[in-house]
């Protein structure tokens, strides 16, 4: 019991710890290489630094204000444990914003433009790699860094659409609406870029790291292989029943779906035991029930009512 507790705990901070790194990062890549260029992002960041833009009010006050307001409406939905690591996150975004924007800021109020002036669109790749990054850090350890990050979260939730994909309908709405403040449409082109490169880099990372891949293990030493993978990994094994047909002899087959991470180290079980073992491995589109992703389809009452009755 005390093992268990120990590692819930360690658990949760491990998650904080990544998730103030994701934030930090944020953060920085945001203050550094976004603001000073005028680049108008999606998110409560953006619509922030809409304000900011119109009214000069600190960026850090209207993004806390906003994300109260959305705490509230999320808090039923994404339930306490989120919640808490989301309120965190707002706290430190808060708080880390003020700080960058006190390295960059000059003597007459303005953003030093660290990469020179004229560098805007190699700065709008370099703050939104770093950005998308960071959303992914901290999404992939149960936080959020609030805003329209609980918005997809919440879709997420109870639909099958990635996290991107739902943030860039969110943030095609907050940068549209920047035309009236600027007038130009050099921003929107250049906001609609950043959508592109922080969402391509926040589904990528969260993808890699989901990913799944399918073993095929033909080997004699079949029992000690899944024995080795079942004990040593806590990992559920399938053996198949196999006819060749050249040979025409009977051989079991064990079949392996795991995430993409733990391959080397099923690559390695297997050559301990069987260097000779013929090992097919494959990319699997999606994998989903106990270990993996939840299924998110909703079901008609209809249609359930229709399987009861078959049943």
């Amino acid at each position: 019991m005390q093992i268990i507790k120990n590692e819930v705990i360690w658990n949760e901070v491990k998650d904080y710890f990544f998730i103030t790194l994701g934030l930090m990062l944020y953060a920085f890549g945001w203050t550094v290489f976004l603001l000073p260029y005028e680049i108008v992002t999606g998110g409560v960041t953006g619509i922030a630094a809409i304000i900011f833009y119109a009214t000069r009010l600190p960026i850090e006050y209207s993004y806390f204000t906003i994300n109260a307001i959305l705490l509230l409406i999320a808090l039923k939905i994404l339930g306490w444990r989120f919640m808490m690591k989301t309120i965190y996150a707002i706290f430190m975004i808060s708080i880390l914003l003020w700080a960058a924007q006190q390295l960059i800021i000059q003597p007459d109020g303005s953003f030093k433009q660290v990469l020179g002036e004229g560098q805007d669109f190699m700065s709008l790749i370099i703050g939104c790699s770093m950005t998308g990054l960071s959303l992914a850090i901290v999404f992939l350890h149960n936080g959020s860094t609030g805003g329209t990050d609980i918005v997809a979260a919440c879709v997420n939730k109870f639909y099958n659409l990635s996290l991107g994909q739902v943030l860039i309908v969110v943030d095609l709405i907050i940068i549209g609406s920047c035309i009236p403040i600027f007038g130009d449409w050099r921003k929107i082109v250049f906001g609609l870029c950043t959508m592109v490169i922080e969402n391509f880099v926040l589904d990528y990372v969260m993808n890699a790291r989901r990913e799944s891949v399918q073993f095929m293990i033909f080997s004699n030493k079949y029992q000690e292989i899944a024995n080795a993978i079942g004990t040593q990994m806590n990992h559920g094994v399938t053996i198949l029943d196999g006819h060749g047909w050249y040979t025409g002899q009977k051989r079991k087959v064990l079949c392996i779906l795991a995430k993409k991470r733990e391959s080397v180290q099923i690559f390695r079980l297997i050559k301990m035991i069987d260097p000779n073992a013929f090992v097919s491995q494959s990319s699997v589109i999606g994998v989903y029930g106990e270990g993996f992703d939840p299924i998110k389809v909703k079901v008609k009452q209809e249609a359930n009512k229709e399987v009861k009755e078959i049943k």
